[in-house]
């Protein structure tokens, strides 16, 4: 095996212990360990073991990391609970590639926080506030019954609860988790008052749940799998809309999955987003659009939908800088820049649709992506006892997987 081949195992702790034999033998084995000081503090390195520190740029910290690995030394990455759960295993797999990493996670901190309030957790939504607006957590607490939030210094719970309730958030059972297995635990039940006039520990786990009984499918309450909606169904400015025969189209090539990220790119009403939304209600849906008006437009859309819509009121390709990584990408409006930097950011396997009016850029968007057709409808309208054929302008949709 040669040095850069080696791999780098990433070892999840809750309460100061490592999960298995495995997970155990690989800390002790490492040349190198890699942790941030609480996480050192909790754990004996042997005498041949060199401790990194993570702090500071993590850009820096993985530098580091790969040095150690050219050199032929064996990494130990620690972190807290599931490391593969909005932690370091994402960072690590984009820079060094998830076949070199061996991954050993504890409970996390979610799954943990549930169990301490005796809930199941398959049922709810999970958003993380670290590194990002608080907007998509609100959305979430506001239009789902379960949901997970995980708080950091600059959105910390307190903040997040007055933002609740300054949104208009319904009543909400709300629990605090805080360094849960670890010296200091605390679990604080409370409602949205309480949160948002406490004082939390900012590194928590928020947990809300609707008080009231979830209704029942026998109630009537069973979704509804359409999709294709009128256009009527959307607040939109002048024709800035995906015309309903194109969007199910659209949404046909997109092959939603069942979870992962979404970009609506140049989303105008923010159709597309919000019927994937609908139809995957477990995707995380972000939506990008310079026109702040149309943000507006796509906030209430998805408000009306019942659905959550995260929104980046910014121009694409700049505004797409920093998002997380997507699986599936639409591109309905922009250039050919917009759309090969939104291709390039895709997830291996994840599948871009663009749409195109003009010609030569269907062609180009063809070139890089490999599929498209041209969608030309028309739609009846009374005449007479009858019906003549209004013929909708023609549209090109193309699509191609990373």
């Amino acid at each position: 095996m040669r040095p850069h081949d080696r791999l780098i195992t990433v070892i999840g702790l809750h309460g100061g212990e490592a999960f298995g034999h495995a997970a155990r033998e690989a800390l002790a084995s490492a040349d190198v360990v890699v942790a941030a000081q609480r996480h050192r503090e909790q754990i004996t390195l042997a005498g041949h073991q060199r401790h990194i520190e993570m702090s500071g740029p993590l850009r820096s910290v993985l530098d580091r990391i790969s040095d150690c690995r050219d050199a032929g030394e064996t990494i130990a990455v620690v972190a807290s609970g599931d490391p593969g759960f909005f932690g370091i295993v994402r960072l690590l797999g984009e820079r060094f590639g998830t076949d070199h990493l061996a991954v050993h996670p504890a409970p996390s901190s979610v799954a943990l926080a549930f169990g301490r309030i005796g809930t199941s957790w398959d049922d709810a939504v999970v958003v993380s506030a670290h590194g990002r607006p608080m907007d998509a957590a609100i959305e979430a607490v506001t239009q789902f019954p379960k949901v997970a939030v995980l708080t950091a210094p600059q959105h910390s719970p307190e903040l997040l609860g007055r933002a609740l309730i300054d949104a208009g958030c319904p009543p909400r059972r709300v629990t605090v988790a805080t360094r849960l297995g670890e010296d200091g635990e605390s679990v604080t039940c409370t409602d949205l008052p309480g949160l948002g006039a406490g004082s939390f520990d900012p590194m928590s786990v928020v947990i809300f749940v609707d008080p009231k009984p979830a209704a029942s499918d026998a109630a009537g309450a069973a979704p509804n799998l359409g999709w294709g909606l009128p256009e009527q169904s959307f607040d939109y400015r002048g024709g800035l809309i995906t015309k309903s025969e194109v969007r199910a189209v659209a949404l046909g090539k997109l092959s939603l999955p069942s979870r992962g990220v979404l970009w609506d790119v140049g989303a105008g009403s923010g159709s597309v987003g919000i019927e994937c939304a609908r139809l995957s209600p477990r995707l995380r849906v972000v939506a990008i659009e310079r026109n702040k008006e149309d943000a507006e437009r796509i906030r209430a859309n998805a408000k009306h939908h019942g659905v959550s819509i995260e929104v980046v009121v910014g121009s694409a390709p700049e505004a797409l800088v920093g998002l997380p990584r997507p699986d599936r990408v639409f591109v309905g409006g922009g250039g050919m820049d917009v759309v090969r930097t939104a291709f390039e950011a895709l997830s291996p396997g994840g599948v871009l649709v663009c749409t195109h009016v003009l010609v030569d850029r269907a062609a180009a968007a063809w070139t890089l992506l490999g599929n498209s057709v041209q969608i030309a409808a028309s739609r009846a309208v009374p005449i007479a006892d009858g019906f003549r054929l209004d013929a909708e302008n023609p549209v090109f949709v193309s699509w191609g997987t990373r």
